[in-house]
């Protein structure tokens, strides 16, 4: 298997003229002006391709949470957002548990993390951008917990309602954790995106996670380009941005609002 072959490959349909990147959403019922921007964006945006970068839900704890209202009323959003154009997902660390079989059902792509995208004339490496946070060991050993068969069949056989209540104190426990100095000020590995970008013949890589919007050089021509997280109810710092990418390889940051223009 060659290099560049490596690692899966995504790539759109004939004749596309936009393809976004969001991730990092973390939709829950206390954050509707973030769900009403999220549903604008994709009712009114103009890419035929919309890649979700993980962690699209604050928390998912097993695919039988479809029965909550809230949850309900977002796949069915998802549902109808794919009729229109192509969704694809990948999982993050906090909806690592969304199935496969319900993507099929909701018409969504699986995205596996990480893959390349084949697009405008070159490769594009995609990750959620958790896994390459190698300095974190605390999180990598948690990591490697829940992404483990074993752990998730026993946490998915506990009724629904034990499943939020533990989800809700390991998400507590881990808001404590993350606010540690070593902790906040961890990021991706480079020498780990460096490994990647070669497996799967790219320069540029897209991933989400950090919360920390912006473009890093990553030496030798290779970058890493990080996305928004959204949070338009945090009354002190509103945040919301999509990057588009266009056939002739250029990349922009744009606002939601904003998506509907090509």
């Amino acid at each position: 298997m060659s290099e560049a072959a490596a690692l899966p490959v995504w790539a759109p349909r004939a004749g596309w003229r936009a393809i976004d990147f969001v991730a990092d959403l973390h939709l829950a019922p206390d954050h509707p002006r973030t769900l009403q921007a999220f549903e604008t964006y994709l009712q009114e945006g103009a890419a035929d391709h919309v890649l979700l970068l993980g962690d699209v839900f604050e928390v998912w704890v097993g695919d039988d949470a479809r029965a909550f209202p809230f949850e309900r009323a977002l796949l069915d959003l998802l549902q109808r957002a794919a009729r229109r154009r192509t969704l694809a997902f990948m999982p993050g660390n906090r909806d690592f548990l969304f199935g496969t079989r319900l993507l099929a059902e909701l018409g969504m792509s699986a995205l596996p993390d990480p893959c390349c995208l084949h697009a405008a004339g070159q490769r594009w490496l995609l990750a959620h951008g958790d896994a390459q946070c190698l300095a974190d060991h605390g999180y990598q050993a948690y990591r490697a917990q829940v992404r483990s068969r074993g752990w998730q069949d026993a946490f998915l056989a506990r009724p629904l309602a034990q499943r939020v209540e533990l989800a809700r104190a390991m998400r507590e426990e881990s808001m404590r954790v993350q606010r540690e100095p070593a902790r906040a000020a961890a990021d991706l590995d480079a020498p780990a995106c460096r490994a990647l970008l070669a497996s799967c013949g790219a320069r540029e890589m897209i991933h989400g996670h950090t919360h920390r919007p912006g473009v890093h050089d990553l030496g030798g021509g290779l970058r890493r380009h990080v996305l928004s997280d959204w949070d338009l109810d945090d009354a002190h710092a509103p945040r919301a941005e999509v990057l588009r990418l266009v056939p002739d390889g250029r990349l922009r940051r744009i606002a939601p609002e904003a998506a509907g223009a090509d």
